[in-house]
């Protein structure tokens, strides 16, 4: 499988100047083979082992990834290539507090609203990631079944910012965004 031919099917098939993203939901080309590209822990984009360096290739690429069951593709309304995820294919790199909530942005420049339509979930990240302690991290939906890890500069941030309740024995921190508190984070209560 070809990088440059399959980038020229994108971008054939996704109108530049429109500002949503490409249906790929509604796409279901035929699996033509894997993609030799690895999404990294840290949200960098690899093909054949080489960083990809150009932001806006990985956004075209960002806009037609697609997850079924447990494995990622990257889809064409022709053709449809699966690569690999050593874990979310996104990470928050940036917040902002606005008057009705928390907006979020990713490393490919996906920015919505904390919000019921893209929730937040704490998991447990990869064992790489994982503390001693094995203390679950926040998660958040960026679109269908794709989800961004957040970066800890920006969980530490948000952390700052949030409050904090007692649920039974569990500490709870939390930030409210669409007028609906999402936790960010918990522990033991002492």
């Amino acid at each position: 499988m070809d990088l440059s031919r399959f980038s020229q099917q994108i971008n054939a098939a996704v109108d530049e100047k429109e500002q949503s993203l490409p249906p790929v939901d509604k796409w279901d080309p035929p699996f033509c083979g894997e993609l030799d590209l690895t999404i990294k822990l840290d949200g960098s984009w690899h093909y054949q082992g080489s960083p990809i360096a150009r932001q806006p290739l990985i956004r075209l690429f960002a806009s037609v990834l697609k997850k079924q069951d447990e494995q990622y593709f990257l889809v064409t309304p022709v053709e449809k290539v699966g690569i690999q995820v050593e874990d979310v294919p996104f990470i928050v790199t940036q917040w902002e507090q606005q008057e009705d909530g928390i907006r979020l942005t990713t490393n490919v420049d996906d920015s919505f609203m904390l919000s019921s339509n893209h929730p937040l979930s704490l998991r447990l990240p990869p064992a790489s990631l994982c503390t001693t302690d094995d203390t679950a991290i926040p998660y958040v939906c960026v679109r269908t079944n794709l989800w961004a890890r957040m970066h800890q500069n920006v969980y530490y941030q948000m952390l700052e910012a949030a409050s904090s309740r007692v649920r039974g024995d569990i500490r709870q921190w939390y930030v409210t965004s669409e007028f609906e508190p999402f936790i960010i984070g918990e522990m033991p209560a002492q």
